[in-house]
């Protein structure tokens, strides 16, 4: 058995001991199919949750408005009908629908990710000495600071500059990596031609970095020429929907991308990222949208949205027409409709909104099955079934419709051989009608599973709740070696 395993995942050439292609496969998706096999996903019914995405998707598809940007050249170019979505999990489930491998440029949607990589690598305290945090209630590129001569928000224009003379000394290849590491090393290409389209028509920022060195807002020795430049690099990179919804849930998860596992970010750096972007990252909509939809956006006038769902998943939306201040029609649309839908919005009711869905819960069928999987294992003392139970994170402290937990049965009713397969069940004193695992044991007359559980009491009284599962593990081998008689380490034996 062991040698079949071995020659699935290794294999003997000339040139020495080499991997299997289904070993660089399951390499590259380690973490996806570790979740799988625990079956531990946050959503658990991803393809219910797919057809709803899909049926939200259809329907934006109706909705007709809004004017592709033209005072870019290079975006008018793109034709109106495109609209595509990609969704992407903390743990690495994806999704997508409609024209999610065409390319385009992030514009707007990479100052988020610009501002994470300063905090992540400059320090809060330091980026905020050039640039504020509050919403400015003004138009994206407006020539405006705050009272003590900053930038409102790192969500602005004039803000997102300053921040690119933070980068610049890490270069355009640096930050890339950056990009391309919260991708998952998925697409994030450079868009040249929007780039010179950018220069030649960037008027207004210039004039807003003007603006900011007359006010002395760039660092000591910033070349501001040399910022704006840099600053129309970053809005010239292009991604695709599915790359733009790995970085979105490399937000999600705190900077761990999903489908590497690498910490690319720092906590601290996600967590201002996403404040600003709930407060500031829809232009003049954001409060209208934090108000409506809840949650952490950025939008650009490629017709992109960088949508957050903390802890759950990261959206990428693409459609080109925009409405009256910028926002992609279709993505706005969307995001309204996402949270009408599911109960996403960060101030829903998770208990008490029974009218959204919450797909981050196991169906009610799925729950019953497995509770009653889990007490006939300990009822027929399964231990194989049990093991599996346990290392697919199934909870072992999960109750019956009368409130009995795995141990309670088998304590009960069980074999005795199993009645110590989980030291951490132990240590609970989970009530059914009044009484413990040791109480029903003695009830039904389980004279050896009474010794077990008295004199595991006696050894070690349970002085808190909470016991390390290592502590626990300990404890259980001092009895199995030694602290009980020949007959119930017999019973111990598995």
């Amino acid at each position: 058995m062991i040698a079949v395993c071995v020659h699935t995942f290794v294999r003997l050439t000339p040139a020495g001991i080499e991997p299997t292609p289904l070993a660089l496969c399951v390499g590259a998706n380690i973490l996806l199919l570790t979740q799988a096999f625990r079956r531990k996903f946050i959503i658990p019914d991803f393809e219910a949750f797919a057809s709803n995405i899909n049926q939200l998707y259809y329907s934006t598809q109706r909705q007709v408005g809004g004017h592709v940007a033209d005072y870019i050249p290079q975006l008018a170019k793109f034709s109106p009908d495109l609209w595509g979505v990609s969704l992407c999990t903390v743990d690495g489930q994806r999704h997508s629908a409609g024209d999610t491998k065409v390319p385009f440029c992030l514009q707007s949607c990479v100052k988020p990710l610009e501002y994470a990589i300063a905090v992540h690598e400059i320090g809060t305290e330091h980026v905020h000495r050039y640039v504020g945090k509050e919403p400015s209630g003004l138009k994206f590129n407006q020539l405006s600071l705050d009272e003590e001569d900053k930038p409102h928000n790192p969500m602005v224009n004039a803000g997102a500059i300053v921040i690119s003379s933070l980068l610049k000394v890490r270069g355009f290849l640096g930050v890339m990596e950056y990009l391309k590491k919260m991708a998952g090393t998925e697409y994030v290409g450079f868009s040249n031609a929007t780039f010179q389209s950018e220069k030649e028509t960037g008027d207004r920022n210039f004039a807003i970095g003007y603006y900011l060195k007359e006010k002395k807002c760039f660092p000591k020795n910033a070349d501001m020429i040399a910022a704006l430049d840099f600053y129309f690099q970053l809005c010239s990179i292009e991604v695709t929907c599915e790359s733009g919804s790995v970085m979105a849930a490399t937000l999600a998860n705190g900077g761990i991308c999903p489908i590497t596992g690498e910490q690319v970010l720092s906590a601290e750096a996600v967590r201002n990222t996403l404040s600003l972007m709930h407060s500031c990252g829809m232009y003049d909509f954001s409060g209208q949208f934090a108000f409506h939809v809840g949650l952490p956006a950025k939008s650009g006038v490629s017709g992109a949205v960088l949508l957050v769902v903390p802890n759950v998943m990261g959206i990428m939306c693409w459609s080109p027409p925009l409405d009256r201040v910028g926002n992609s029609v279709r993505g706005i649309h969307f995001c309204q409709e996402l949270v009408s839908l599911f109960n996403f919005h960060n101030y829903d009711n998770l208990r008490h909104f029974a009218r959204k869905l919450d797909p981050r819960r196991q169906s009610l069928d799925d729950r019953n099955r497995s509770v009653v999987n889990l007490m006939f294992a300990a009822y027929s003392g399964d231990v194989s079934a049990l093991r599996r139970f346990a290392l697919s994170a199934v909870d072992m402290e999960e109750k019956d419709y009368d409130s009995r937990t795995a141990l309670h049965v088998a304590s009960a009713e069980g074999d005795p051989v199993i009645s110590f397969s989980w030291p951490l069940i132990i240590f609970l004193c989970v009530i059914r009608w009044g009484n413990t695992p040791l109480d029903d044991a003695r009830q039904f007359g389980r004279d050896r599973v009474v010794s077990v559980l008295t004199e595991y009491q006696r050894l070690y009284p349970c002085s808190s709740e909470s016991q390390s599962e290592t502590e626990d593990q300990r404890k259980l081998r001092h009895i199995e070696g030694g602290g009980l008689s020949q007959t119930d380490r017999t019973c111990l034996t598995i």
